[in-house]
């Protein structure tokens, strides 16, 4: 019997229009009167999930996210952090070169600093508009070499972040998880992060089992996740490559793909 379900946002929960169906918002309601968790695990920071927290009443006393693709786990309402796993500020610096070498944009969120990036750009603006957070110039000099960072972004034109893409080394694929979250997104987070690694160790805290976990996502940043769950579902408008590792297939993010999957799985389950 499932106990939790764990669920990408865009293109996943959220429509192309970046709401949530009604049929979906009553599909989540069943599930949490049955007594299963519904987690949103996002990209985003928890400032940039809270207006769909609110409208889907996510933040209760016994409610958790995971943002930033699984690098913080923490009770919605109190915020009480789960778990965190970061990188340094060495790694910004490091990446930074990078990204310099590669003619790309880029940007990192620091706990200390927020949103930071060396010059104003479309994506970080993108970025702060779309989670309602401020974002800060910052030539990263000041920032010291043990400053905790939650993840770090290169940002472009899809065409040129797949270009700078291809400049990487390999090594840095070695060093940290490195994931596109959208076609110009690449994100660079603690090797030991993830949203699958975020999902276990919240699993591990409330004592639910691998197989009582559903993941349901859409892209590569849900890898991991979809990896780890005992029912790994990709929505119908999944790329390839989650559609490949996924237990099963739904429909997509504008055909209530996410509430199929809790009438099948979750509540004729429990019938």
């Amino acid at each position: 019997m499932y106990k939790l379900i764990a669920l990408d946002m865009d293109g996943t929960l959220l429509n192309d229009d970046k709401k949530v169906s009604e049929k979906t918002k009553e599909a989540l309601r069943k599930a949490k009167e049955l007594g299963v968790y519904v987690v949103l695990a996002s990209g985003r920071p928890i400032d940039g999930l809270l207006k769909y927290l609110e409208e889907l009443d996510l933040l209760g006393e016994d409610d958790y996210v995971l943002s930033y693709n699984g690098c913080l786990v923490q009770k919605t309402k109190s915020r009480d952090v789960v778990c965190d796993v970061t990188i340094k500020g060495s790694d910004l610096k490091y990446l930074k070169g990078l990204a310099d070498e590669a003619g790309l944009n880029i940007h990192g969120f620091s706990k200390e600093k927020g949103l930071i990036t060396p010059k104003e750009n479309k994506y970080t603006s993108y970025e702060a508009h779309h989670n309602n957070i401020d974002f800060h110039i910052d030539d990263f000099k000041d920032i010291k070499d043990d400053d905790e960072i939650i993840k770090v972004m290169m940002i472009d034109e899809p065409d040129v972040l797949d270009e700078g893409i291809k400049k990487l080394p390999k090594e840095v694929y070695e060093k940290y998880t490195v994931a596109k979250s959208a076609p110009f997104f690449l994100e660079f987070l603690n090797k030991e992060s993830g949203k699958g690694i975020g999902i276990k160790l919240l699993a591990e805290h409330l004592g639910i089992k691998e197989e009582e976990v559903i993941a349901v996502g859409d892209e590569m940043n849900d890898f991991s996740m979809i990896e780890y769950a005992g029912l790994g579902v990709a929505m119908g408008n999944a790329c390839d490559k989650i559609k490949e590792i996924a237990n099963y297939i739904t429909d997509t993010n504008n055909n209530d793909g996410v509430a199929k999957v809790i009438e099948e799985f979750i509540v004729k389950e429990r019938i």
